[in-house]
């Protein structure tokens, strides 16, 4: 087995860089996903240590955002191999994310394609510290929907020799739930393809973006996975908490069966008839409990916003649609 000369470079560089300042460890950190629900608060956390940050987005309009929060902005594509390479060269760790995009014909395709840009990348810049958000769920290689995708979103940068990566796995985004608003408004009533009594597990961004500066200024010893979710509730419950902080205190959870659910996906012009489908599969296997089925093997910790929290913050974004 050979000697890992990216790693044994880069703590060269730590050395040289804690030996000049005692009390802190400067890095080079490079941040993928530009200033998302996770990427903005990330940042302004990892600027706020003193670290050297560059945020890489694809719009040339974010790059005064990103410099405003002292930030150095990378513009350009992320299936642009040169690059990111190129961006990536120098760096102590690189946070990786794949933005979605559900009107794709093959989320599969779609999510290898970026998962292998990236890879190669961070071969050609010697990278050997990574952190990357993947998916509560991403131990399925199939039968979970666009999850199964982080499957082999995964497995790309396992394969990669001499890297290190510590892959965050945070179940179902709050957010997600801004999905539910004109289904709300139209019908009075929100749900799935699985029943109410169904257990989520849910996360608040800002616990993934806290999760994720432990992971990038924490040691980097072996691969890694985190499971991150915020609180626990059932469809039910997420019903009655949203109903009420919006007025509507007879919300009701109902379970649509797959064809209606797909039929409402695809009303909405926003996704992909593969897109329909796979959402409905990722449904599913919420509901027969396989996606969190690791999440409690595992039993981590749960994180500090709970739902009824985020519920505040859905009846303003309500108020205001």
């Amino acid at each position: 087995m050979g000697i890992p000369w990216g790693k044994f470079l880069c703590n060269i560089s730590y050395k040289y860089r804690f030996a000049a300042n005692k009390n802190h460890i400067i890095m080079k950190i490079v941040i993928t996903g530009s200033l998302g629900n996770i990427g903005r608060s990330l940042t302004e956390r990892l600027v706020k240590a003193g670290h050297n940050i560059t945020v890489i987005s694809s719009s040339e309009n974010k790059k005064e955002a990103i410099q405003t929060i002292g930030a150095n902005a990378a513009i350009g594509s992320i299936m642009d191999e040169a690059f990111l390479a190129e961006t990536f060269k120098g760096a102590d760790v690189v946070y990786t994310m794949i933005p979605d995009n559900l009107q794709v014909s093959d989320y599969t395709n779609y999510i290898t394609q970026i998962a292998q840009t990236y890879a190669n990348a961070l071969t050609i810049a010697g990278v050997s510290q990574l952190v990357n958000l993947s998916s509560n769920g991403a131990h399925l290689k199939e039968g979970a929907g666009p999850i199964s995708s982080m499957f082999h979103d995964e497995a790309i940068f396992n394969n990669i020799d001499g890297l290190v990566v510590k892959h965050l796995r945070p179940a179902s985004f709050y957010i997600n739930y801004y999905n539910s608003i004109p289904l709300i408004r139209n019908t009075g009533m929100m749900g799935s393809n699985y029943p109410g009594t169904t257990k989520l597990l849910l996360t608040h961004p800002l616990d993934i973006a806290d999760a994720a500066f432990e992971e990038i200024t924490g040691p980097f010893s072996s691969n890694k996975i985190r499971f991150i979710a915020s609180d626990e509730k059932t469809g039910t419950e997420v019903a009655h908490i949203l109903g009420n902080a919006i007025g509507k205190p007879d919300l009701k959870w109902v379970e649509f069966t797959n064809e209606q659910f797909i039929g409402g996906l695809l009303q909405s012009g926003h996704l992909s008839k593969h897109a329909a489908e796979g959402l409905a599969e990722m449904g599913i296997a919420l509901g027969n409990g396989r996606i969190t089925e690791e999440f409690y093997k595992n039993k981590p910790v749960l994180s500090k916003r709970k739902f009824e929290e985020f519920a505040i913050e859905f009846a303003k974004v309500y108020n205001q649609a």
